[in-house]
């Protein structure tokens, strides 16, 4: 890569911004990355192999530009559960009526329609609901067999051909792995993707299966939401490297006042763990088609910054909409305004996870603390694997986290994660030469004066994943050199 630039993002949540037909030329990637873009998206439900191929180029060519180490999300479809046609057009379906579902491939009528799904037929009981066109309209089971429903219409609306179709509080024997995802795993692995996100996750085995097939090549994200994820959260989010809060399918699933509770539960627990966590979904819809969001749209990102998220994402905001840059920019001012507020650390604060009998965890909040106190301008981390950096970043420290590695890999990884400034640098034979190195990164990246103070924590010897012992305060002088007050465990 080349010589850092002085970029240097204020605010410590990260953004994520979905590519796509608006936002595929060099031009727009970059600009979206002047705007603020931490970690761009690539939405494998849509495009081809070849035009994910074409902007990961790009972005690694913006990433030799400016110096930076760039993040990517391949996003892998999953199952996509659809109804089929029908014969004469869509249907409007009245409250109380019935309606069937089965695995005749006729098209469908007023009264019943193809739903060429086995599996969901396989998991149906009477009582269960069925959730049509993304919940416009609900059937509930009255009776069911191994290839029919007969429903009656709980909320009618109008249908029409392939809407998607929901099985709230079931679990469905499918694996989140279609034969078309499976394809896209290649691809998405072959290009270089950092993060692997995996759609349609019900259980653990889930993560499991994907984990075999991923190795360590990528990071791997469970996205949550299915309410079946829910109720096995902590097994999933042990087994993942982070989590999405997908609240697109979760809020059709469950019910629209448990999503916010829902929300906070997944960040606060993912936090907990020091596992990445992303708030995606409809933050800034309205500015597909409008240069400025709505004051609820606002106050939805706020609340994922509140809550401590480490990334909050765009989706069609920059994918297909009208102004892909400037919902960048003003998702940008909302997380940096939001930030500034003097009770947003205060609240962080408040909820900082019990800590674990280790040295490595002492040291690290022991490293917010010192901060804190000496009024440091950064803390800075060096590590290998990058679970120094992420122990810090679990801290919610309010200053900014400089994570050095030899890894470009860890670099772009940890892209993702809360407050990290990631740098990809040589290796070092020394702690004494690892500070030196990280007061002048620190200095020229912008984030240090001089006469300013650091916080440094690693692991000695180097390259012991997760040996965190050593915390060093370091002071940025004239000459280049580090003038350092020792602690070491």
């Amino acid at each position: 890569m080349t010589v850092s630039q002085k970029i240097h993002r204020s605010r410590q949540t990260k953004i994520v911004a979905t590519l796509g037909p608006a936002t595929s030329s060099k031009e727009k990637i970059k600009a979206l990355f002047e705007a603020g873009v931490d970690m761009y998206r690539l939405n494998f439900s849509h495009g081809t192999a070849a035009d994910h191929r074409a902007r990961m180029q790009i972005i690694r060519e913006v990433e030799q530009e400016v110096g930076r180490p760039i993040a990517v999300l391949a996003d892998l479809q999953g199952p996509k559960l659809r109804l089929g046609t029908f014969a004469n057009g869509p249907v409007d379906l009245e409250t109380g009526q019935a309606f069937r579902l089965d695995l005749d491939p006729t098209p469908g009528t007023t009264t019943r329609a193809p739903l060429l799904h086995p599996e969901i037929f396989a998991a149906l009981t009477p009582d269960s609901d069925l959730l049509l066109d993304d919940g416009k309209v609900r059937l509930r089971v009255m009776r069911c067999g191994k290839d029919f429903a007969d429903t009656v219409v709980i909320a009618g609306h109008r249908l029409s051909d392939r809407k998607g179709v929901n099985v709230p509080n079931v679990v469905l024997p499918l694996s989140p792995l279609t034969k078309k995802d499976l394809a896209d795993l290649e691809v998405a692995l072959d290009i270089g993707a950092d993060w692997i996100a995996l759609s349609f996750v019900q259980r653990p085995e889930d993560i499991i299966e994907a984990r075999k097939l991923i190795g360590t090549r990528a990071a791997l994200l469970a996205k949550l939401e299915k309410p079946a994820a829910i109720q096995s959260l902590l097994p999933i989010m042990e087994l993942a490297d982070g989590v999405m809060v997908a609240r697109g399918d979760l809020g059709v699933e469950m019910p629209p006042e448990d999503v916010p509770r829902t929300q906070k539960l997944i960040v606060r627990e993912a936090r907990r763990m020091g596992k990445p966590v992303i708030v995606a979904t409809q933050m800034l819809e309205s500015m597909i088609t409008n240069a400025t969001p709505t004051r609820a749209e606002a106050s939805d990102v706020a609340t994922a910054v509140y809550d401590g998220a480490d990334a909050i994402m765009l989706s069609a905001e920059t994918a297909s909409g009208d102004y892909p840059i400037e919902a960048v920019q003003m998702m940008d001012r909302i997380a940096t305004h939001t930030q500034a507020d003097p009770t947003y650390h205060t609240g962080l604060a408040s909820q900082h996870p019990d800590l674990n009998s280790t040295t490595a965890d002492a040291i690290t909040a022991a490293a917010r603390q010192v901060a804190e106190t000496i009024k440091a301008s950064a803390i800075v981390t060096y590590t290998t694997s990058g679970s120094t950096t992420l122990r810090a970043a679990r801290e919610r420290p309010d200053v900014p986290i400089i994570g050095l590695t030899s890894s470009l890999e860890t670099a772009r990884r940890l892209v993702l994660s809360f407050g990290v400034h990631a740098v990809c640098t040589a290796d070092v034979a020394s702690f004494s030469e690892m500070v030196q190195k990280a007061v002048q990164i620190a200095y020229h990246d912008g984030i240090a004066q001089l006469g300013e103070r650091m916080v440094i924590t690693a692991g000695v010897p180097f390259g012991t994943p997760g040996n965190t012992n050593v915390l060093r305060i370091a002071r940025v002088e004239e000459n280049g050199d580090a003038r350092q007050i020792s602690m070491t465990a």
